[in-house]
């Protein structure tokens, strides 16, 4: 009985190699004008926005992960471990040699850009007093990272005017827990830079991260209503709003582009259109 047990799981998992398509298991994608670069294998890879065969970006023996598309849609920005820890890397978005912006010890990890491109924003322990994150700009071409005026944040977008920042105030270390509840349960806030005055997005000890804010909504992932799905909050009318449903498995990891967010949900790489309300599938092959 247990050997005829083993033997269908084996059948079933092998089912999808038998047939001729693997699952890919992409991860964490990020969108630009025309094309999704998303993490696979430790690598970067790049597919059109339409779907298609994905290109490899990075075939380096360190992971390479958080690639995040420049407002231009000319560069990547992204982590890559090469020397211990993570720093901040960009490449060109065609492909090409990494370029190095951060040598700090512990950890560099890109969260996005500033509005106008010239600068990558990144979460580190560097100047901080304790084990809270903060974030930090880097110029393009390199120098002196910037501190952004905020004791404690892990993860961030600017406003389209860059005068406020919808932010996660503190990491979760126990991330893995479903639907947990307790006391490191992650909110959103959102930050007036000038002066430091905080809005916060309601919620009811909900986990909220990854913001984007496209437009006048910042779009958000939460499990506020069971499974993690994606979100927006309208800070004129402070209503919140569900976008996708709120069923089947997690969103894993989102992004917003040019038109679009693109999101990682159980193996796969979605696109959807805040516009329209489309949601549709990208299909990869490798």
């Amino acid at each position: 009985m247990r050997r005829s047990f083993l033997v269908a799981v084996v059948v079933l998992l092998a089912a999808p190699v038998l047939a001729g398509s693997p699952p890919l298991l992409p991860q964490n994608p990020t969108l630009g004008e025309s094309a999704v670069v998303f993490e696979l294998g430790g690598d970067l890879w790049s597919v059109p926005r339409e779907g298609g065969e994905a290109r490899r970006l990075t075939a380096s023996p360190e992971p390479e992960r958080n690639a995040r598309f420049s407002p231009d849609g000319k560069w990547i920005a992204f982590s890559a471990i090469h020397d211990g820890d993570p720093d901040v890397f960009v490449m060109d978005a065609r492909g090409g040699t990494p370029r190095r912006l951060t040598w700090g010890a512990g950890l560099d990890d890109v969260v996005g850009w500033t509005r106008d491109g010239k600068a990558v924003l990144f979460c580190s322990q560097r100047r901080s007093g304790n084990d809270y994150l903060r974030l930090f700009t880097i110029d393009l071409e390199g120098g002196l990272p910037e501190p952004v005026a905020l004791p404690a944040a892990f993860e961030g977008s600017f406003s389209p005017d860059g005068t406020r920042l919808a932010y996660v105030p503190y990491l979760q270390w126990q991330n893995a827990w479903k639907r947990y509840r307790g006391g490191q349960t992650t909110p959103i806030w959102i930050a007036a830079l000038a002066d430091g005055s905080i809005e916060k997005i309601p919620r009811d000890n909900s986990n909220d991260s990854q913001p984007m804010w496209v437009g006048d909504r910042i779009y958000f992932l939460s499990d506020r209503e069971g499974p993690v799905t994606l979100f927006s909050f309208d800070p004129a009318t402070r209503a919140v709003k569900r976008e996708l449903p709120a069923s089947g498995l997690d969103i894993k990891a989102a992004s917003a582009g040019p038109g679009g967010i693109v999101y990682e949900k159980f193996g796969e790489i979605r696109l959807f259109d805040p516009a329209s309300g489309s949601d549709r599938r990208v299909p990869i092959s490798v």
